[in-house]
């Protein structure tokens, strides 16, 4: 990898012209991967069972201070000491409202966590001489969620492809992934910025390059004729990296001053003490947690890198646990070894059925459970849809990830008690009856009263609502445009119902 970097920066040296005056800054929204990551939140048992009554939609009993002037963050960020650049212009100042408004409680979440893993963080970054703030990171990549796993195949809190995870010494079989282990994917993480430094002596061009890969960077240093400033290769990166380095500044400035933004960390149950057990033989950890009286989901929770429950054998490889725990671990060794062997290894190969890391949550209060198989055509934001309810909560409920449903399976839907028959009637409706329940459908109740069209913006293109339509339905007519891009532009909810004769802003025209 040493010999990579150094001829990664040969080849950017070679293309490398004078720099000229930093390019203007676009106007722009905030991207939609960040919201969609910060979502993903609730659809973790991770994040359920490490901190304190999780409702991504509840209020925080600390409110909002609102919108800022510029100029309060100007002098703010101006006061970080770093040795990064920190930058302020509208890029950062959206996502900073999206971290300290809008998205408060996500935020109140990381900040528990937060305080068991950025000491790890700044451990490893102290001993490199890193920019502390580099701990901030993972809360762009994962949201501080050990076990997140991306569409491209990033895996942990710096999510880590799998070669670049192999590069650095991060095993990963099919009962392991090191990219999982909070502190051998920080060693990983630091060695990889700092490899990236070597190369482009920039911080935030490391962060761009962390993000979309050097080869992405060096192209666009190079179509900006050798400019080698964030800002001024903006234009020439991939549309996500774009977004990246702002969220980052943005995530810095939220934790630097949460406490000006009434923000607090909402309680975690990671334990403030941990050690870790060598084990050299097979371990199941119903095996630990069954002599040391604690729950598999918390022997889960500190080791996420074992992907079936199970330490393997033929190695050696650590167990972490809380203090007492370890301690306790240590005086039972032999006994948790021994401890029902035979029901879970023969030879040293496990006998029983892995349990995956998933969450299954219980009923709601107040709620019935009903079942809905899925069919030839359906979506996981159509079904939600027919049912009343949250894609996210939807998917939380049946640890559906990334919006993947196959035919034939069975879902299940937790609603109203007193609504049960007419729910439950759903699963054996034709598809065309189903769309009329739609919560974003359009109704065509004659009793309701008209609604009036605002003015018209001629810098956007409009959608005028027909009966049937959805929210989903319509962003599928466009490339690139998502329901969640046309709920923002038109200030909707997930509870809002559309109107024949509704027109959409959809995008901005060219």
């Amino acid at each position: 990898m040493k010999e990579l970097a150094l001829v990664a920066s040969i080849m950017i040296s070679a293309n490398l012209v004078a720099q000229s005056e930093v390019d203007p800054i676009p106007e722009l929204d905030t991207p939609p991967y960040l919201e969609e990551c910060l979502d993903s939140l609730v659809n973790q048992w991770y994040i359920s069972k490490t901190t304190d009554n999780l409702h991504i939609d509840s209020i925080s009993t600390h409110a909002s201070v609102g919108k800022l002037p510029d100029s309060v963050y100007i002098e703010r960020i101006a006061n970080i000491s770093s040795p990064m650049p920190f930058t302020y212009n509208s890029i950062v100042k959206n996502h900073i409202e999206l971290y300290t408004t809008r998205r408060r409680e996500q935020v109140r979440n990381m900040m528990g966590l937060s305080e068991y893993y950025f000491p790890m963080f700044e451990k490893e970054l102290d001993a490199r001489q890193m920019p502390m703030e580099l701990k901030y990171l993972p809360i762009i990549e994962s949201a501080l969620n050990p076990i997140a796993y991306s569409r491209a195949g990033a895996s942990g809190l710096w999510q880590f492809m799998y070669y670049t995870g192999k590069q650095y010494g991060l095993k990963i079989n099919s009962y392991v992934d090191e990219r999982r282990d909070p502190y051998k994917s920080t060693v990983a993480a630091v060695e990889f910025l700092d490899d990236l430094y070597a190369i482009y002596d920039d911080w935030f061009l490391v962060i761009a390059a962390y993000n979309c890969g050097p080869g992405n960077v060096n192209k666009a240093i190079r179509r900006s004729g050798g400019k080698r400033d964030f800002w001024q290769i903006y234009y020439h990166l991939p549309r996500e990296t774009r977004g990246y380095v702002p969220a980052f500044i943005a995530a810095t400035y939220t934790f630097k001053y949460a406490k000006e933004h009434n923000l607090y960390a909402k309680a975690n149950n990671l334990p403030v003490v941990t050690d870790t057990i060598s084990i050299n033989q097979a371990l199941h950890f119903k095996q630990v947690a069954e002599m040391l009286n604690v729950k598999v989901d918390y022997l889960r929770t500190l080791n996420p890198q074992y992907r079936k429950d199970l330490v393997p054998s033929g190695n050696t490889y650590d167990l972490r646990l809380a203090m007492n725990h370890a301690s306790n671990f240590a005086a039972l060794e032999d006994s948790i070894y021994a401890y029902k062997r035979d029901s879970y290894f023969v030879n040293g190969k496990t006998t029983i059925k892995p349990e995956y890391t998933q969450y299954s949550p219980d009923t709601p209060k107040n709620k019935a459970t009903v079942y809905y198989t899925v069919r030839s055509g359906d979506a996981i934001g159509l079904i939600a849809d027919w049912y009343d309810v949250r894609t996210s909560d939807l998917r939380y409920w049946n640890n559906v990830r990334r919006n993947t449903i196959r035919v034939g399976q069975k879902l299940k839907v937790y609603v109203p008690k007193n609504k049960t028959e007419y729910y439950g009637r759903i699963n054996s409706m034709t598809y065309a009856n189903k769309q009329k329940l739609s919560s974003n459908s359009v109704s065509s109740n004659a009793n309701r009263k008209p609604k009036v069209n605002g003015p018209i913006d001629a810098n956007y293109e409009y959608y005028t609502v027909r009966s049937g339509d959805n929210l989903w339905s319509i962003a599928k007519k466009y490339t690139g445009i998502s329901n969640k891009d046309i709920m923002k532009l038109n200030d909707l909810s997930e509870t809002s119902k559309l109107w024949i004769g509704q027109q959409l802003k959809i995008k901005r025209k060219s």
